[in-house]
């Protein structure tokens, strides 16, 4: 009897852990900031959502329509602002990362082709556990 307990209890694990490893954090209200003049860099914000039981930890950022994306935070240390690349970022449980002027921020490199107002750029943001997740982000102007 207590052989079938144990397969009982094994086999409805089950797809409660294949549904905690298929859980991946959402992008929510991207954007990027459009600079007057063909600026090279850019810069994106938004919010990363991990609505998982389990931390989830972002270690690279990517888009095709940039030569290079990279994680970024910026922090006025000794009243003077500075900005470091950040190698990796890690949301909690039920947590969540917000990107915004000032603080956390990607820094978008070297536009492949010029932006307009309204456009829509695709941003791949790589876990530490090999997954993907594709956040969509919206061309804007900034506000005078």
């Amino acid at each position: 009897m207590n052989i079938r307990i144990g397969i009982a209890l094994l086999l409805v694990s089950l797809p409660l852990s294949a549904c905690a490893r298929d859980c991946a954090p959402q992008v929510h209200d991207g954007w990027i900031r459009l600079v007057p003049g063909g600026m090279p860099m850019h810069a994106g914000f938004g919010r990363i959502d991990n609505a998982c039981s389990m931390p989830a930890t972002i270690v690279g950022v990517s888009s095709p329509a940039y030569a290079s994306v990279e994680l970024h935070e910026s922090k006025v240390v000794d009243g003077i602002n500075r900005m470091r690349q950040l190698p990796e970022l890690r949301i909690t449980p039920e947590g969540a990362a917000t990107l915004k002027p000032g603080g956390l921020h990607l820094m978008l490199m070297q536009p492949k082709a010029p932006l307009k107002e309204g456009s829509r750029v695709a941003i791949e943001f790589k876990l530490k556990d090999g997954r993907t997740v594709l956040g969509e982000f919206e061309v804007r102007k900034p506000a005078l």
